[in-house]
């Protein structure tokens, strides 16, 4: 070895002592959810870090779940959390590291990722996304280069140091945040971050991955996702379960217009109960008339009589309540192995979670192109508590959004269900999906993009053919 080369190694190497944070330097956050099944999640993830901790150390990290920090709606936003992490940790931290429940982590090898930045200056490091296309779900920001701008891939783990954690409280606390929506939140934080240029972008860390964990690409990954979906109920158990597909309807699926040639041609067949909606009835679809008249927009009075009916006795009982536009694509067996891990006795309200006005005491709500999925008591808890419509245009998602609020039932996130096309997400985000639905048809073949991503068995392969040997967990 050349003298200049050992030279340059020692070099590395002292740098790295220098900046090698104690493990007990580091705060890891599970972002976790208010709901049994996700709880149990993190509660798994949470553990595993603190086994691993314990071989490294005597004492063992901070390991938080996001959902039990307070009771705040809007923490799972993470920028109005950003003041008790700094008032918190601003001390005796040097990291802040953000993980979901399926993230696994190596702790030996992040520790060394983690040594290679100087732990006293401002550092947001990710795993990096970016668009190929200006899209509606990040308001079509950067239309000019959308790919210049790049932001976390959340299930790769993301972390902030504290010098950033720092400033940005400060930040939140002397300057109220502005955005009203919350739609994609690891699009929205890097946004913040960046602060038109004034703050960091974000640093590509090519150690947090999200290749399977057991897979020759991960070796030398920090973080990786898991092979296989979590361990939850059989989807044909027993008699009780919803999901005794030969035996009984078990999943009510509810559509609100009568549009509906493509779902015939795609998961119609899937569905062992349906019923379309619109103003009238045509026996030839078949539509039910609800009494209430179609809207432009909103349909807040038709989703209302929806849930009345899905009560009633005009339709069987069923565990679960889907509620889909007539141009939300959706794959229904996928959707079954999710619910398989949900305890329908328990209030469960499920799809992609927006958020409205979340630092300013607002709430969150599924938004409904993506499909809303309800537990039977969770009907049953916004039905009886009275909230209603203050218009049959109002937006539906959003006053159903303010019901739960102020009922105080949780809102589940799941990405797999996604308010736009696969166009409108970075490739590499869904590269690691199997995702269950998708909506508009706007400049695309609806058919073929059912065909492509949502057309196959219960266990599917990753849905973009790039990677096949990766995916989110279902």
């Amino acid at each position: 070895m050349s003298k200049a080369r050992e030279n340059s190694l020692l070099s590395l190497s002292h740098l790295c002592l220098l900046y090698s944070p104690d493990l007990r330097e580091i705060v890891f956050i599970i972002q976790s959810q208010n709901n049994s099944f996700h709880v149990r999640q993190a509660d798994k993830r949470r553990a595993d870090l603190l086994k691993q901790a314990q071989g490294l150390t005597k004492k063992p990290p901070v390991v938080l779940l996001l959902h039990s920090l307070s009771h705040n709606e809007g923490d799972w936003s993470i920028l109005p959390l950003l003041p008790y992490l700094s008032y918190s940790f601003g001390k005796n931290s040097s990291w802040i590291v953000f993980l979901e429940e399926e993230t696994n982590v190596k702790m030996n090898t992040l520790i060394q990722v983690l040594a290679k930045f100087d732990k006293n200056k401002d550092w947001f490091l990710g795993k990096p996304l970016h668009d190929e296309e200006s899209t509606i779900i990040h308001h079509y920001a950067f239309a000019e280069n959308p790919s210049i701008f790049k932001y976390p891939d959340f299930a790769a783990a993301w972390a902030l140091s504290i010098p950033l954690v720092v400033r940005l409280a400060n930040k939140v606390r002397d300057e109220p945040l502005k955005s009203d929506f919350t739609i994609d939140l690891k699009h929205e934080v890097a946004l913040y971050i960046w602060d038109s240029g004034k703050g960091p972008d974000l640093t590509a860390v090519p150690e947090l991955c999200t290749e399977p964990e057991n897979s020759p690409q991960a070796l030398y990954c920090a973080t990786t996702l898991s092979s296989e979906p979590p361990l939850c109920v059989s989807i044909c158990s027993h008699s009780e379960s919803v999901f005794l597909l030969d035996v009984k309807p078990c999943i009510g699926f509810f559509l609100p217009f009568a549009l509906v040639p493509v779902i015939k041609k795609t998961w119609e067949k899937d569905a062992l109960f349906l019923e379309y909606y619109s103003d009238h009835a045509d026996p030839t679809i078949p539509t039910i008339n609800l009494g209430v008249p179609n809207t432009e927009r909103g349909h807040c009075g038709k989703t209302f009589a929806i849930l009345q009916r899905f009560l009633s006795s005009a339709v069987p009982n069923t565990k679960w309540l889907l509620i889909v536009d007539d141009d939300t694509l959706i794959s229904i067996p996928r959707l079954q192995v999710l619910l398989s891990c949900y305890d329908p006795s328990e209030p469960v309200c499920l799809g992609e979670r927006y958020g409205y006005g979340l630092s300013q005491g607002g709430y969150s709500y599924i938004t409904g192109g993506g499909g809303m999925v309800f537990s039977r008591e969770a009907v049953v808890r916004l039905l009886n508590s009275g909230c209603k419509c203050y218009s049959n245009d109002a937006p539906d998602d959003m006053v159903l959004g303010m019901c739960l609020n102020a009922l105080g039932l949780p809102v589940t996130h799941s990405p797999l269900f996604h308010q736009a096309r696969p166009e409108d997400y970075a490739r590499d985000f869904l590269a690691h999906q199997v995702p269950i639905s998708f909506h508009k048809h706007w400049n695309i073949d609806p058919i073929a993009v059912f065909n492509k991503w949502l057309k196959d068995d219960l266990r599917a392969n990753p849905s973009d053919g790039l990677n096949k040997s990766t995916k989110t967990e279902l």
